[in-house]
């Protein structure tokens, strides 16, 4: 293989574009870059000068599978600036909307995108054939978050119900209430894809330097809101993240890679939330992962896939918590006193930590912004991960050696719109 170039033109099966070189000489991995080369959008440039209540609805555009992620990031980053406390019936409603993004993200990489690789079929059209059932109760399964997302934004992509000070309107209950059925057998199919997930066969890749870095709170599994806990550093307050994490500029990718303050890559997503957060998780989902032994921490980033089936489980049982307890009695929104501030915050997309910091000025207009995604936070540790599983594929044919490498950058689930984009792989023999 160090004689052979591997070129893939567009990496199935992740959202984005880009690529992955791998340099080789006399044998030995000498150079590995995850090149990723589609032109940066700008956002945080195009925020300045907006109105702080426009924000949420452009951050969303970012993405088009996580744009609740953007929302809440900014929202509470806005909120901190102003000195706004949302209202319990605010906050769990939030909640609930991320929960149905965590749902229809989470099993569209399971069944659509990771999958297909561990059960040895091309794409999900080609599992679709063979399986038509399972891949029929996925996209049923999906449609469950999506629809919750819709009920509750007003659509199920880039949702516009969202604001600063809380809700434009409170959603119907029945509406809600409506949801339940599919919602109660989602639960069900979350418990069978977390048996499923169990069986697979990972490829062996153990890594022993992995830092963990995700939202916390000591009596929920976090997602809309908490402190930052690192396995390396502890507890932080999500104002101090830029303190502890760093953005770098690297030649050969458009995205930023992020790294600790020591200079070392870490690791955001469902694997460190779930090795972190693990005592927060609900009744249901430590019962799924009691029920296929699931062994902590784990180190093996193909076993994501694991993560995000009991963190689906998790969604599910409390999307059912709350619409049982949803009744609220008073104002959707507050009333916004503007002022200057600055105001920072963190909460975690489906794909790992998402953080945002703004700086307003007395007329509520953006002075400053800062956007740091979970995809960019994670490519240095991809880079990582790929010097510990390149020597051991380069004796492999060269379709076999393309496939586990794409693998593994899939089972990070990248989205390479939000980082700024994703993926085709060369390896060559350096100085050939």
């Amino acid at each position: 293989m160090t004689a052979q170039t591997i070129n893939v033109p567009a990496l199935a099966r992740v959202e984005g574009e880009g690529g992955l070189y791998i340099g080789v000489e006399n044998g030995e991995v000498k150079e590995i870059k995850v090149n990723i080369y589609e032109p940066p959008r700008f956002f945080e440039g195009f925020l300045q000068g907006r109105f702080l209540q426009d924000v949420p609805d452009i951050t969303a555009r970012i993405c088009g599978i996580c744009p609740v992620a953007y929302q809440f990031s900014s929202i509470r980053a806005m909120e901190k600036a102003l000195g706004i406390v949302p209202t319990q019936a605010v906050t769990d409603l939030r909640k609930l909307l991320y929960y149905g993004e965590w749902i229809e993200s989470h099993v569209l990489h399971m069944y659509m995108l990771q999958g297909p690789d561990l059960t040895g079929h091309q794409s999900a059209i080609h599992l679709a054939a063979v399986a038509p059932d399972v891949v029929a109760n996925a996209l049923r399964a999906k449609k469950v978050g999506n629809e919750i997302m819709s009920v509750i934004g007003g659509r199920s992509v880039h949702p516009v119900n969202a604001c600063v000070g809380g809700w434009y309107r409170w959603p119907d209950k029945e509406a809600l209430e409506a949801l339940l059925p599919e919602l109660r057998w989602g639960l069900e199919h979350a418990r069978e894809t977390v048996r499923w997930v169990a069986t697979l066969d990972y490829p062996e890749l153990e890594i022993d330097d992995y830092e963990f870095v995700a939202v916390h709170l000591p009596d929920e599994y976090a997602i809309l809101q908490g402190d930052i806990l690192s396995s390396k550093y502890g507890i932080l307050p999500e104002e101090d993240f830029e303190k502890h994490y760093a953005e770098k500029h690297v030649q050969h990718s458009n995205a930023l890679h992020s790294y600790g303050k020591d200079g070392s890559p870490y690791l955001v997503g469902p694997i460190a939330r779930l090795n972190l957060n693990f005592d927060q998780l609900g009744t249901e989902a430590k019962a799924a992962a009691g029920e296929i032994g699931l062994q902590l921490p784990i180190t093996n980033p193909y076993r994501s896939m694991v993560a995000r089936a009991i963190e689906t489980v998790e969604a599910f049982a409390k999307s059912i918590e709350l619409i049982e307890a949803y009744n609220p009695d008073e104002d959707s929104v507050q009333p916004l006193e503007l002022k200057a501030g600055k105001g920072a915050a963190a909460s975690e997309a489906p794909r790992g930590l998402l953080y945002h910091r703004y700086e307003v000025d007395g007329q509520g207009l953006v002075q400053s912004a800062r956007i740091v995604p979970p995809t960019a936070q994670n490519l240095a540790r991809m880079e990582a991960d790929l010097w510990k599983l390149a020597p051991g594929v380069l004796e492999l044919p060269h379709a076999e050696a393309t496939l586990v490498c794409e693998h593994l950058l899939r089972a990070y689930d990248p989205c390479i719109s939000c980082a700024t984009h994703f993926l085709t792989l060369k390896v060559e023999e350096i100085g050939e």
